[in-house]
């Protein structure tokens, strides 16, 4: 069967508790469909407690158990409602791949007096200030949890930076430690050096604090029994570090854990090449590029050429490590990285990434089910989001599914209308697919002899009459202005 994920939440989610149960609620759902794995958001208790997205790490071995930050359930659920959630997945041979955030850590418990360095926000290499003492909130002793699972107590030697100091304006302040007043190596020069992100930034080479995000992550496999792992804000994050945690961790839950890696370089194919290179291809990742493409041709409209969908991308160069996606949390209005795919291209890119070959596609949870939200825009001004769920989305995922098999021939000699057949196998039978950023279209197609005689209708209910395959096994396939059709046998 097609490999189907689903990011099962967006950044304006809703709280209360409600999202484990919702997706225990939606597994049959979600498997009658064609999901095969869900992911989830980061599960552990974040600085800013039952609000927090999860991205803003406190506790990793929180998972909404214990009263800390204001409250015992994440913003989530609590542990057992996650735990139940996974469980029903998993009964129905859907996986579960888990949110793991490791780049920093916020909401310290306590001050602490160390040494730093004041750099210059968009040069981190370069330090402007003498060494100077601050105090920040670098000691984490988890007053909630104690010692249970874990007696570790982390301080300003497990960082390598932080932007706050008490009684100073925000800043990023390097702090000077024994592995010195450099950043760790990343693979690329962006802003000088971009280990630093936000909040407490994670000393990786300190030697206690690799053996405990190991020891964690050992721990966190045996509470939840999770199949695939998604890593945050690759870069921001020494690359040997990851290599090593994922070999451990597959090494000790005794299982090939699958990983997807977040290395946002919309447009720079290089960089997520060179990563995939320096980790040995321990991980996929996601192809910021094909989404930015995406996001390109739908505000382009009939003017962007269909022809170049898919140049510079992942999907194309490296399809074996390449996690397809329309729009992600990220790339969602209002949000820092905003670049959204307009609705009316969303069933094509859709279509794009669900029945073709290559690529390991996603579906964004406000694709399939909506959203609506109210969230401040860049001006400061209140903005209210409708998000609307794609036109045919549950018949593309489905037609994934059951149809997406075979050898694929590509009919891509027009700027605005691709076409594309899967010819199925011996045990699914095929699909056309035909796609228009402009004009209605017609397509002639060769399904194969199988299929001389037989007749195709449109899955996604366009267009009402049948094509007969002829006698020398070929079609012709309409699709409307700027639209999809996806055509199956009868």
């Amino acid at each position: 069967m097609n490999e189907t994920m689903i990011q099962f939440f967006h950044w304006y989610s809703e709280g209360e508790g409600k999202l484990w149960k919702e997706a225990e609620k939606n597994a049959k759902y979600l498997a009658d469909l064609g999901i095969t794995s869900v992911w989830f958001p980061p599960a552990y208790k974040g600085a800013t407690g039952g609000h927090s997205i999860g991205y803003d790490a406190y506790d990793l071995y929180d998972l909404g158990e214990f009263d800390q930050k204001g409250t015992i359930p994440t913003k989530y659920g609590t542990k057992e409602d996650y735990v139940k959630a996974i469980k029903a997945l998993k009964e129905l041979n859907i996986k579960v791949i888990v949110d793991i955030v490791l780049g920093h850590k916020g909401g310290g418990d306590e001050l602490e007096t160390f040494k730093a360095l004041k750099v210059d926000e968009e040069n981190r290499d370069k330090i402007i200030s003498d060494e100077i003492e601050i105090q920040s909130y670098t000691k984490f002793t988890f007053p909630g949890r104690g010692k249970k699972y874990s007696d570790f107590i982390w301080n300003y030697t497990c960082f390598s930076g932080v932007d706050y100091a008490e009684g100073m304006d925000s800043h990023i302040f390097k702090i000077k430690n024994e592995y010195g007043t450099d950043w760790e190596e990343m693979i690329d020069d962006e802003k000088g050096n971009y280990d630093y992100l936000m909040y407490n930034d994670v000393e990786h080479r300190n030697p206690f604090v690799r053996e405990e995000l190991n020891n964690w992550a050992k721990w966190y496999f045996d509470e939840t029994d999770f199949d695939g792992v998604r890593l945050d804000a690759l870069k921001h994050i020494s690359f040997d570090f990851y290599k090593e945690w994922l070999t451990l961790l597959r090494s000790n839950s005794g299982k090939n854990i699958f990983a997807v890696g977040e290395y946002w370089a919309p447009g720079y194919l290089n960089l997520l090449q060179k990563y995939i290179d320096v980790t040995e291809g321990c991980m996929s990742l996601f192809d910021s590029s094909l989404q930015n493409n995406f996001h390109n041709a739908s505000n382009e409209g009939g003017s962007y050429d269909l022809r170049r969908i898919f140049d510079e991308t992942l999907t194309q160069a490296d399809p074996l490590h390449s996690v397809s996606l329309v729009d992600n949390h990220d790339t969602q209005p209002l949000q820092d990285l905003e670049a959204p795919v307009e609705n009316w291209f969303k069933p094509i890119a859709y279509a794009l990434i669900l029945l073709r070959k290559d690529g390991y596609p996603c579906v964004f949870y406000p694709d399939l089910y909506g959203a609506h939200y109210v969230d401040k825009d860049k001006e400061g001004n209140d903005q209210e989001i409708f998000l609307d769920k794609v036109s045919g989305i549950e018949e593309l995922i489905k037609a994934r599914k059951e149809h997406a098999y075979g050898e694929q021939r590509d009919y891509f000699e027009d700027a605005n209308c691709l076409g594309w057949v899967r010819e199925g196998d011996d045990e699914h039978s095929g699909c056309a697919v035909v796609l228009s950023n402009k004009d209605a279209y017609e397509k002639p197609m060769e399904m194969g002899e199988r299929y001389i005689g037989k007749t195709f209708y449109d899955a996604l209910g366009r267009f009402e009459d049948k094509v007969t395959i002829d006698e020398n096994g070929w079609g012709n396939f309409p699709v409307p202005a700027g639209n999809v059709s996806v055509w199956i046998e009868e």
